[in-house]
């Protein structure tokens, strides 16, 4: 198996949980994983957040999601792949 199948397959395990997405500008995107395109990703229940004019940090929002739950706006978010920084498990996010 070559390094890009192996991480495919790692993405995949993701399927049908809550995920964060970080991207390149100032968004944040938490939702249902619910397919990964070649292009992009979908997510389903979505809060898209701009991060840039929030008086509370993206850390801090991140926690007060995961303790309350998300507060889907977008039926389903399409992000393209080429702006993902990372995706992690809600539930990975530690609290402080």
């Amino acid at each position: 198996m070559d390094d890009d199948s192996g991480r495919a397959h790692e993405i995949d395990s993701l399927l049908g949980q809550e995920v964060v997405v970080d991207v390149k500008h100032a968004h944040i995107y938490i939702g249902t994983l619910s397919r990964i395109g070649a292009d992009s990703i979908v997510l389903t229940d979505a809060d898209v957040h701009f991060c840039g004019d929030s008086l509370t940090t993206v850390e801090l929002y991140l926690v007060e999601t995961k303790k309350n739950g998300v507060r889907p706006n977008r039926k389903a978010a399409y992000v393209m792949r080429s702006e993902v920084l990372s995706i992690s498990r809600l539930d990975d996010i530690i609290d402080y």
